[in-house]
């Protein structure tokens, strides 16, 4: 009997306590020239029996652990003391461990899987969010990545009968609100497209994040990929949105349109000031602007706009107002793991360590920036 149940390779970083299931494999677009995740893979519709079938499973090992815990005098409740049982007497069944993680952070949050989820039709969506919460009652939360071009054909009423089922919140990967950047990275989407599918989706009354990539436009599209994004992210008006600075990874066409010189990468310093444009153009109410992603260089520039706007250009501010020697110093230790904040840069100990660092490289009159370029290829 097989035991096991699917999850794809990604999900947001706020759903790092959510139970991802799988609707889908891979992505039905995949010519995304910055993205590698699904590269060579094929893109698959899971039945709707199938991916019951994994929520019943899921649901079984949901009732060992919560057996378990009576057992060892837990009352039922998911606690260390039941995570480490659990991690010990099933060493071998890295599926028990997931769900009792997930028990142990609430059980609350289920992230729907992979890259596009809602293209599904949308009354097999329904059976499964159905299913998911007959099973699983205490669940209040399920969110999902979905294209936007599959957004925009979906009506305000699809999303209103997913809504009423449970579904909460939907992640668009926008990345640009400029046509030419848009074409130039083969997004598969158009301003316009990006529009009407978070119109859609915010007027069911969903949660909306929409993503945006700074650096995407690269530097000759610089400030039209800045204006043009904060122009479509306007005219949405989402509940968050998302910074996901570009890094060109290698193995993916961008890498060869930089190699050929038909892409020219922004220096983090310019992806801030990017951002700082980006920032200053919008115009929207009520939306959080959110920088959880390691690849953002400034973490703590968020808040809620427009309340917070200056709040959080004084982030940029404050960077800029550093030495130069101090703004490499804190781009070294945010991209090695030792910096998240600015003020971090009061840490003594760790900032003489990476000024040491600094110091070593510019003695041998060597870059510190290609050794960063390399470790950010982890984060990946």
């Amino acid at each position: 009997m097989d035991y096991s149940f699917e999850q794809g390779p990604i999900r947001p970083p706020s759903e790092a306590s959510s139970l991802l299931i799988r609707l889908t494999r891979n992505c039905p677009w995949n010519k995304c020239v910055f993205c590698h995740t699904y590269k060579e893979t094929k893109f698959a519709l899971r039945s709707v029996d199938e991916i019951k079938a994994d929520i019943q499973l899921i649901k079984d090992y949901a009732d060992k652990v919560t057996q378990l815990s009576w057992k060892i005098g837990e009352g039922g409740a998911v606690t260390r003391v039941v995570l480490r049982e659990i991690y010990n007497q099933y060493d071998y069944n890295n599926y028990m461990q997931t769900v009792a993680v997930w028990l142990y952070f609430g059980g609350q949050n289920v992230f729907l899987q992979d890259a596009d989820s809602l293209i599904m039709k949308t009354p097999d969506l329904l059976s499964v969010i159905n299913y998911l919460k007959e099973k699983f009652p205490k669940i209040n939360r399920i969110t999902s990545y979905c294209r936007s071009h599959t957004a925009a054909r979906k009506s305000v009423e699809e999303f209103e009968q997913l809504k009423k089922a449970g579904l909460t919140r939907i992640h668009v990967g926008m990345e640009s609100g400029s046509d030419e950047v848009l074409a130039l990275v083969r997004k598969g989407a158009t301003a316009d497209i990006h529009i009407k599918a978070g119109t859609n989706i915010r007027q069911a009354g969903i949660e909306l994040s929409e993503y945006f990539m700074p650096g995407l436009g690269g530097a000759k599209l610089s400030r039209k990929h800045a204006a043009e994004s904060a122009r479509v992210i306007n005219a949405i008006n989402p509940n968050f949105i998302r910074l996901r600075t570009l890094h060109v990874v290698p193995g993916t066409e961008l890498e060869e349109m930089v190699k050929k010189g038909e892409f020219q990468p922004l220096s983090d310093e310019d992806i801030v000031r990017e951002i700082q444009l980006f920032v200053e153009k919008l115009d929207v109410k009520g939306s959080m602007l959110v920088s959880d992603h390691i690849l953002n260089l400034l973490e703590e520039m968020e808040g809620e706009l427009p309340k917070e706007k200056q709040e959080i250009l004084s982030v940029i501010n404050r960077y800029f107002a550093l030495s130069e020697k101090d703004r490499l110093i804190f781009r070294l230790g945010r991209r090695s793991g030792a910096f998240r904040k600015l003020d971090d840069l009061k840490d003594k100990q760790t900032y003489y360590r990476l000024k040491s660092v600094v110091d070593s490289y510019e003695s041998q009159g060597r870059s510190v920036d290609e050794d960063m370029v390399n470790i950010m290829n982890n984060f990946i």
